[in-house]
């Protein structure tokens, strides 16, 4: 079969992702890396497809089927507008840009043009999601009431050193780290709907927070807290309990979300299941049957890349729409407003 030709655009740390995995896709092809810095002399080189300075460049001397877009961020807004004029599908990486106001410069122009958008939420692909969220519209666990989350780890100070924009607003773990978690708990428990928010930067010191108290209002009722902190010495974390990036260690006595429902409650990602055997004769002086669900474990980023190939083909639609990312950005800002004036803030999709 022909495969579907996809360049990259950003040869840094994401884009070498994406181009790792198109470089394995059985039904994806690396067709070119996009990249004005000097180290991406090598990148290309070494993946053996042509390299261009600029995506002007990359259009006027070759048309691939797909752009993903992997830039720094700030860059987002100008190269996802140039690739809608080239009527061009993309693959957006997460957050769409860098403020709600930028972000719907290119859901306006999106919309205008009709253009076919995958927003980069590639946890949205992990099967170990799927099976979770599966499980709770099976109503396994029942209405959702609670929900229970954290992203708890600690940066290395190389970490800031390496990149020291990361100490100054703008940066930080709600930006940089929350919106992992905002799509996973709205694929998984709905709409949130308002959020408050305390935040501290007492153990770094830096103009950024480092630990934040979050809490959550869902559509649907549900009431959430979620703890975030990037200097905090705990393994609550996606990357430390789903065993989907190699880079981390893993602690499988560890979750990093519980979901409670009237009937029961879900540990993700252990998959670890509390339910009554009789619903009807709940309390919490009769024991849970407890259980393990059955699930699978496979790299995200290489489901989402065959996901875009089917998206540009014209066999799926985004599982990840630029709405999606969009209401995922607002929610992200709202807990920074929350945090910095004491105020509940309204999310509601709009």
């Amino acid at each position: 079969m022909n495969t579907t030709r996809i360049a990259v655009a950003g040869a840094g740390y994401i884009g070498l992702a994406h181009i790792g995995v198109l470089q394995t896709s059985p039904t994806c092809t690396l067709s070119a890396i996009v990249d004005p810095s000097p180290s991406a002399d090598a990148v290309a080189a070494k993946a053996g497809v042509p390299l261009y300075r600029s995506l002007d460049e990359l259009f006027a001397r070759d048309r691939p089927d797909g752009v993903v877009l992997a830039t720094p961020n700030p860059m987002h807004v100008a190269h996802a507008l140039r690739c809608i004029d080239a009527k061009l599908p993309i693959l957006l990486e997460k957050p769409v840009a860098p403020t709600v106001a930028d972000a719907q410069i290119i859901a306006a122009a999106a919309a205008r043009a009709g253009a076919t958008i995958l927003i980069g939420h590639h946890r949205a692909h992990s099967p170990i999601m799927a099976r979770a969220k599966q499980l709770i519209d099976e109503d396994q666990i029942g209405k959702i009431v609670a929900v229970m989350g954290s992203a708890v780890f600690f940066k290395p100070d190389a970490y800031y050193i390496d990149a020291p924009w990361r100490k100054e607003p703008g940066a930080g773990p709600v930006l940089l780290n929350m919106i992992h978690e905002v799509h996973n708990l709205r694929m998984l428990c709905g709409d949130i709907v308002a959020v408050q928010a305390f935040a501290s930067h007492a153990a770094r010191g830096f103009p950024v927070e480092d630990t934040v108290a979050i809490n959550l209002r869902f559509a649907n009722g549900a009431l959430g807290s979620f703890m975030l902190s990037d200097t905090a010495a705990c393994a609550r974390s996606w990357e430390q309990t789903s065993r989907e990036n190699p880079a981390y260690p893993s602690y499988p006595d560890e979750d990093c979300y519980v979901i409670a429902g009237t009937f029961g409650s879900l540990s993700v990602p252990t998959m670890r299941l509390k339910t009554y055997a009789r619903p009807e004769d709940r309390s919490w002086w009769k024991p849970f049957d407890v259980a393990v669900a059955e699930t699978a474990h496979a790299d995200p980023l290489a489901r989402q890349i065959e996901h875009f190939g089917e998206v540009v083909r014209g066999e799926a639609m985004p599982l990840v729409s630029l709405d999606d990312g969009l209401q995922n950005l607002r929610i992200t800002e709202a807990i920074v407003t929350a945090a910095r004036s004491g105020a509940i803030v309204d999310t509601t999709p709009t």
